[in-house]
């Protein structure tokens, strides 16, 4: 890389740092101060019972909930810490990437335009497994990067840390080795590499840090294992969620940024098919899990934050092509600087909303609308469990349960009465409490109260109570008193 003496100031790594930190400190305010959306609060529980794997995802969501309690308490930001302090080195990991691979230029752009995306700059307080899986699988590149351009091998023993590490963030990341694995075969005497021991040590090494997650899965006969790979394919044929993922990739990734990203695509796939290592490594690396995407998206929706892993991705993409204009690309570097603005504004403004809502007119089609109403919900029910003499609280949708487990933390216990592979990291509820009379919390559109009634027989319902954002309605919240019994009322799964 050159020295980034002839750069542009705001291309510069102090200009870079002191962006970078700026939207940081933004995101540890928000991080502090917002409430949970609902797998935030579910996490949130990971922390409270670390363990060597869950039912949803692998571990390292729950260990770094678990590190961020343990230094600033059972808080919104002791579950977020980790997360927003990682998103900063995830920033400069991209730099270096970008820079060894082709140069500071493209580096520099690359920063600005993954902390302009609209899913980093809004998502980035949110503590779900999408952050370490998006950090690891950015450190494992940059690894990659470091080999390609120094050609010692002892840097296969770095990929294969990250790469464990990221498949112990979430399963996205084997598609990441996937596209090593096509590099290897593909880049212009990178196929040399098998023949040294570091590279066989490396993916060693990946599987090595993942045996916490086999081991747990074979004590619990594969449930995580059937939970999410048992989603692939699954489905008639459809072209009508395709459409969705494009919209989703174009609205996340901001839209002045990503046809940038495409058209910088096109340029590295023409480098790529002359067997370019540097282009190919950005594009093989995508590529597997992109194509995976598109064929899930002809069975089933694609959830908005799958392709996070991929946000810095498209970022170089779209660097390469403004880096270094020639005529009519120039026009899109000057719209880039509109993109950089808009992404940063609105997750200004996001993540203002999100502590100090704005205006709750938009109801559910906020997207903050999971943060709202939570504290008022809490005390009215604080007051019926009082008014009952209720000794705990049970719910059947994971969601509501962690919320509550949160309002309610030392005071009730929380308990899910179905889905009880997902709290295997808990020990069992004490059988007696069930002896004493509760309550029954759910969501009005999910009440199951009819499956509740199989066991209690007599259920009664005590209230009607009103989630809102500044007086605008957004669901209402069911409660029940139950009835004390002498055995555990667990429900089985609806797949049963």
């Amino acid at each position: 890389m050159s020295d980034g003496q002839d750069l542009p100031f705001y291309l510069r790594p102090a200009f870079l740092c002191l962006f970078v930190l700026a939207l940081t400190g933004l995101k540890l305010w928000s991080a502090a101060n917002a409430w949970f959306v609902e797998d935030e609060a579910y996490y949130r529980l990971w922390g409270q019972f670390p363990a060597l794997s869950y039912y949803d995802h692998p571990p390292m969501i729950g260990w770094w909930a678990w590190a961020g309690q343990q230094l600033v308490g059972d808080t919104f930001l002791g579950t977020r810490l980790a997360v927003v302090l990682t998103s900063a080195l995830g920033s400069l990991a991209l730099w270096r990437t970008a820079g060894l691979l082709f140069d500071r230029r493209v580096a520099g752009w690359a920063v600005l335009f993954l902390n302009a995306s609209i899913l980093v700059g809004v998502g980035g307080i949110l503590a779900t497994p999408d952050a370490p899986s998006v950090l690891f699988w950015g450190l494992a590149l940059w690894a990659l990067a470091e080999l390609y351009r120094s050609d010692n091998a002892n840097w296969w023993l770095a990929v294969g840390l990250f790469a464990g590490l990221g498949l112990l963030s979430k399963y996205s990341v084997l598609f990441l080795g996937a596209g090593f694995v096509l590099w290897l075969f593909w880049a212009k005497d990178a196929r040399r590499w098998f023949l040294t021991w570091q590279l066989w040590a490396g993916g060693a090494l990946a599987l090595l840090l993942f045996v916490p997650v086999l081991y747990w899965n074979h004590l619990h006969d594969w449930a995580s294992f059937y939970k999410q790979f048992g989603r692939a394919g699954r489905g008639d044929w459809t072209s009508k969620y395709i459409f969705e993922l494009i919209g989703a990739l174009l609205g996340l990734v901001n839209p002045l940024i990503a046809i940038p990203a495409v058209f910088g695509s096109v340029r590295l796939g023409g480098k790529a098919l002359r067997r370019d290592g540097a282009a190919a490594l950005i594009i093989l690396t995508v590529l597997p899990f992109l194509a995976y995407l598109v064929f899930h998206s002809l069975h089933a929706r694609v959830q908005a934050n799958w392709p996070a892993p991929l946000f810095p991705a498209f970022a170089i993409m779209a660097a390469v092509f403004v880096a270094h204009p020639n005529g009519w690309e120039a026009w899109w570097r000057r719209l880039s600087f509109a993109g950089i603005a808009l992404g940063v504004a609105v997750a200004v403004v996001i993540q203002i909303h999100a502590v100090n809502p704005l205006t709750g007119t938009l109801a559910r089609k906020d997207p903050t609308f999971q943060l709202r109403g939570w504290p008022e919900i809490g005390e009215e029910i604080r007051s019926i469990a009082e008014e009952t003499g209720a000794a705990y609280i049970e719910t059947t949708g994971y969601g509501l349960n962690a919320q509550l487990a949160f309002l309610f933390k030392d005071e009730l216990p929380v308990i899910q009465l179905n889905e009880r592979i997902r709290y295997a990291m808990q020990p069992p509820p004490d059988p007696a409490l069930f002896r004493q009379k509760g309550l029954y919390v759910t969501v009005e559109r999910r009440d199951r109260v009819d499956r509740l009634r199989q066991i209690y027989g007599d259920v009664k319902k005590i209230a009607s109570l009103t989630r809102s954002v500044d007086g605008t309605f957004l669901e209402h919240i069911v409660v029940y008193e139950v009835p004390g019994l002498p055995i555990m009322p667990f429900l089985p799964d609806e797949d049963d």
